[in-house]
């Protein structure tokens, strides 16, 4: 097998799907009873959302909430409800969209991976689906098969993308400077430490603060969803 002369790094929630998994999943979660109090569980879902928007929520805030919905429920449970998730919520978002990007970048034969916030448990079924065989995530530490609903190595998130993104390719006996072009797809900018240090930072679906950076920085703009959009007005 050659060694690929090009990355393709993606963010995951409103770059190669049109909605946040992490928000989805807790609002699964809170709509099937499954999440305590589900008034409760919407109101903490939204004030974190906000926040992340915002660009004031740490991993650890994040964490202390999405990772406790994985926590004291066995695996075999935890997975069924994962299947339910991803057949009534995520598998119908799938767009052809974002299903072409991938499959260009993959047929070029570069290297491509996700690299998102969101957790291993959640997005692990969600990258298999959309064909994407290496997943970055922020990782939920787990005893006795057990999730505990706290984190375990570096969260995937702000400038931890960058030192899970190096370690990974250490994994693969690769670094950075390996590649020719290193293209990073997202949508917020949470993400600008990556998107600066990448040759060809693309703003996809971007918010109003990363679309007014990315014309003042001349990066390209790709608005994936604009058609699903379009059809939804």
């Amino acid at each position: 097998m050659n060694t690929p002369t090009n990355l393709a790094l993606f963010d995951l929630d409103h770059t190669l799907l049109p909605l946040d998994s992490d928000y989805q999943w807790a609002e699964f979660l809170a709509r099937t009873g499954r999440a305590g109090d589900p008034e409760v569980a919407r109101r903490q879902n939204e004030e974190l959302m906000d926040r992340y928007n915002q660009g004031n929520l740490t991993a650890e805030e994040s964490a202390e909430f999405m990772l406790g919905l994985l926590s004291n429920t066995p695996r075999q449970e935890l997975l069924t409800w994962q299947a339910e998730f991803m057949e009534e919520v995520i598998l119908p978002s799938i767009t052809p969209a974002a299903l072409d990007l991938l499959r260009y970048h993959q047929q070029q034969g570069h290297l491509c991976a996700i690299v998102t916030a969101t957790n291993e448990f959640v997005t692990t079924p969600i990258a298999k689906a959309l064909g994407v065989e290496h997943l970055i995530a922020t990782l939920a530490e787990e005893r006795d098969g057990i999730y505990t609903g706290k984190l375990t190595g570096v969260p995937s998130f702000r400038e931890g993308k960058i030192t899970r993104v190096d370690q990974w390719l250490h994994e693969l006996g690769l670094q950075r400077n390996n590649f020719d072009r290193i293209w990073f797809y997202s949508d917020s900018s949470n993400d600008l430490p990556l998107m600066e240090l990448v040759s060809d930072p693309v703003a996809t679906n971007p918010g109003e603060g990363l679309r007014r950076i990315a014309h003042e920085r001349n990066w390209a703009v790709l608005d994936l969803f604009a058609q699903l959009m379009d059809e939804k007005s």
